[in-house]
């Protein structure tokens, strides 16, 4: 078999085309590589923002029942400082009644005393 310049030309023809096509497949292969890293990397970074968004929230949700429950407290202090201070309105009432009432029999010892010097004259 003789191999003419025909045959070599196209034997030349094929190795380039074996050559590029190893070369294409070649960045092929680094180009699977770097999406798969890059997917990676987005997969982890939207991993670690969920658990951040979760951190956040039950942070949130722990300070909500802290806030509640000083809400409540802070109710129930207003309940019996309200209740205190209605003891304290009756007690002030009933002391300005009897206050009133002492006035009124001291007035009127000295109105009966006047008129027992003024009818003793």
């Amino acid at each position: 078999m003789s191999t003419g310049p025909a045959d070599e030309s196209l034997e030349s023809q094929i190795r380039e085309a074996e050559r590029r096509l190893e070369e294409a497949a070649t960045l092929a292969a680094e180009a699977e590589k770097r999406a798969e890293a890059e997917i990676k990397a987005l997969e982890a970074d939207l991993e670690r923002e969920r658990e951040e968004k979760e951190n956040a929230l039950a942070a949130a949700e722990e300070r909500l029942g802290e806030i509640e429950s000083q809400v409540e407290t802070a109710e129930q202090r207003v309940e019996a400082a309200e209740s205190r201070a209605t003891v304290a309105e009756e007690t002030i009432a009933d002391e300005l009644a009897r206050a009133r009432e002492s006035a009124a029999l001291w007035l009127q010892a000295q109105l009966d005393t006047l008129q027992r010097e003024a009818e003793g004259r």
